[in-house]
């Protein structure tokens, strides 16, 4: 699935290619995960002023409303100044004077959702419990503690949901608790001060470094110009059940948390 910093780095492929576009028009192939939520000839005529992240949505704001993206579980985009005729998995065009936006989704867990506003039924349904921004300045640590110590789960799995802190999906949550030497497996309540801090600065910097990277490619990922990330070949223990820790060669771990794999180095973790 696409993360944090696989949709921040689709967002910078394209957003100031697309930004002044005005809508021609737009095409819905098979169902999304959710319907559009408007007849997509309305949206021919509006322009393109911006595009922005909030955790893994796209918000590319309209002169009027707003469109918001999601790339589920397989999907990517592509801009480019034309498209060639819809594949079997390409879902949504949106062709605009400066090029055209397609959505491929093989699985279609993604979503297109017309919303009138950020502050509209439809808009806050999905946005409306997302927790704070990781790169953005608006995560605090001490913000940040004080909402780990109201969650007695496994601090991976807070990590995961969002709503302490926003877009730490799989990979970089296994990453950040390695680089803070923190046990995935630790209640989130348990956490002091002292590995709270480091906890926060590596969310930072791990995701920054993904950012930096392209992202992870796994699968099939590439951002909007159809570059892979590589930000994979650098990970510390995801993915390297049974490979040495790169720190202290002790074989890396592998557990299962609610139903999703987590890595983790036993002798650097605690």
């Amino acid at each position: 699935m696409p993360e944090l910093p696989e949709v921040e780095v689709t967002r910078l492929s394209f957003a100031d290619r697309i930004a002044g576009g005005r809508i021609l028009s737009a095409r819905i192939g098979k169902p999304l995960r959710w319907a559009l939520g408007c007849d997509p000839a309305l949206l021919a005529g509006r322009t393109v002023r911006g595009v922005r992240r909030r955790g893994k949505y796209l918000l590319l704001d309209l002169d009027e409303g707003l469109l918001l993206l999601h790339l589920g579980m397989s999907g990517s985009l592509s801009f480019r100044a034309s498209q060639p005729e819809p594949g079997p998995h390409d879902h949504f065009d949106l062709a605009t004077t400066r090029g055209v936006l397609r959505l491929n989704d093989p699985r279609r867990f993604g979503a297109v959702v017309f919303a009138p506003g950020e502050q509209a039924p439809e808009a806050a349904k999905l946005l409306g419990r997302l927790g704070v921004e990781p790169l953005g300045e608006g995560f605090e640590a001490a913000a940040f503690h004080a909402g780990l110590r109201r969650r007695n789960a496994p601090i991976k799995q807070v990590l995961l949901a969002g709503d302490v802190v926003v877009g730490v999906g799989n990979i970089y949550a296994s990453e950040a608790l390695f680089l803070a030497g923190i046990r995935p497996t630790t209640r989130a309540s348990r956490l002091g001060r002292e590995r709270a801090l480091r906890l926060h600065a590596a969310v930072r910097q791990v995701l920054a470094q993904a950012v930096s990277r392209g992202g992870s490619t796994l699968r099939d990922f590439s951002n909007a110009d159809g570059q892979a990330g590589y930000f994979q070949l650098e990970a510390m223990v995801y993915d390297r059940a049974g490979q040495p820790c790169r720190i202290c060669a002790t074989p890396v771990r592998s557990i299962r948390q609610g139903q999703r794999a987590t890595f983790y180095c036993p002798s650097c973790q605690t």
